[in-house]
């Protein structure tokens, strides 16, 4: 993986490259990212240009040894660990050791824009509560003894760092704090508030920001062949995650279907506050709705209250003259314009509470029914008090 063909700040990775140049590789770095940005790829080509033969200003050659070794994940001194579990193939014991070779063909198969959903769905594992658990830091504790294969750094990724099963932890600490000469681990992780202190306190911290809606936009055109205003869209609304936003346009076709919903929801909603007819509340159809919902599976019914909330927080925007702060498709906000009327301050975040409180039944095993009838009622209820 080359530093040209990752989608982060250019600066930073200028800064990795002069650390290199200037021979400052701090032992330990912590990678801080959003959900879906390029991180674990930045960590494959900053490794990747420090064990190069021939390195280049700004980038690895790229034809070396080392960088054709990089090029299949397959270099010796490199060592990936990441979440894994109990699985119909490994029943017992798991490392990331034994999953090395799927974790590569994984992350092949997703060109380095990697998830941790996208994972575990990968695995196949019957227990979700995928971990880097204590063989896999017995094993690192193991491998840093060794000397490099190739005379160079040892360089140790670890992908979703937030993973690290406590217990597993304190293995781990004196080995970050003095580990063998040319040895580099770097860590990955989305949730920093889920890592030991003890494990902040030994690794410096390299903050990866989110990409900008232009950048996110003219790579879905490169890599897509989509038209710009539907990129632009879609850049609009992935929170500069370029792994949402592949998401959203696979499954564009489901987004507008959920706007659909939404609007039939809320549109017979409002119609209540003028004394509508039973006909022009659509009360069917909403049946109908709520039960083509329900039929989608609990996922996809989590999946839609997250959209309604992110539209009920965007229409607020809108009816506060804030369209600036509006993260929206062109369609989305033709929609909020609809009902900037009947969500205002005053009943916007009673509306956000109920959404909660549906996502909180949906996740628990309630009767999706009884949850979204009892939902779609209370909120009519809301509306009907401006």
């Amino acid at each position: 993986m080359l530093f040209k063909n990752i989608l982060v700040s250019p600066t930073l990775k200028t800064r990795l490259i002069s650390l290199v140049k200037e021979n400052r590789i701090s032992h330990a770095q912590l990678f801080l990212s959003q959900a879906g940005a390029h991180s674990f790829a930045l960590s494959v080509a900053y490794a990747q240009y420090i064990c190069c033969q021939d390195r280049k200003e700004d980038d690895s050659c790229g034809v070396c040894p080392s960088c054709a070794k990089f090029e299949k994940l397959a270099h010796p001194d490199l060592h990936f660990i990441f979440p894994n579990c109990i699985t119909k193939q490994v029943k017992k014991d798991p490392d990331s050791r034994q999953f090395a070779q799927e974790f590569r063909n994984f992350v092949f198969s997703k060109n380095y824009h990697i998830d941790i959903e996208d994972w575990l769905a990968e695995l196949g594992g019957e227990n979700k509560q995928a971990s880097i658990n204590i063989r896999d830091c017995s094993n690192i504790i193991q491998q840093n003894s060794i000397q490099s294969y190739e005379g160079g750094y040892k360089i140790f990724i670890f992908w979703c760092l937030d993973r690290l099963y406590h217990s597993a932890a304190p293995k781990l600490l004196k080995t970050l704090e003095e580990p063998e000469k040319n040895t580099l681990f770097i860590l990955l992780t989305e949730n920093q508030d889920k890592i030991l202190s003890t494990i902040l306190s030994r690794a410096q911290l390299v903050k990866i920001p989110p990409l900008s809606t232009d950048v996110i936009t003219q790579q879905l055109i490169t890599d897509f062949g989509i038209l710009p205003q539907k990129a632009e869209d879609i850049a609009e609304i992935s929170e500069g995650s370029y792994v949402k936003a592949i998401n959203l346009h696979a499954n564009s076709n489901d987004l507008r279907e959920m706007l659909h919903k939404f609007e039939t929801l809320f549109s017979s909603m409002s119609a209540l506050k003028n004394y509508a007819t039973p006909q022009q509340t659509n009360y069917l159809v909403v049946q109908d709705i709520i039960a083509a919902i329900v039929d989608l599976g609990r996922e996809e019914q989590k999946n839609f209250l997250r959209f309604v909330s992110r539209m009920i927080r965007n229409i607020l925007m809108l009816g506060s003259k804030n369209e600036n702060l509006v993260k929206a498709t062109t369609d989305e906000k033709k929609t909020m314009r609809i009902f900037t009327k009947v969500i205002t301050l005053k009943n916007a975040q009673p509306i956000l509470n109920e959404c909660n409180a549906a996502l909180y039944h949906i996740e628990r095993n309630g009767n999706s029914i009884l949850v979204f009838t009892d939902f779609y009622l209370k909120v009519s209820k809301l509306m009907l008090s401006i």
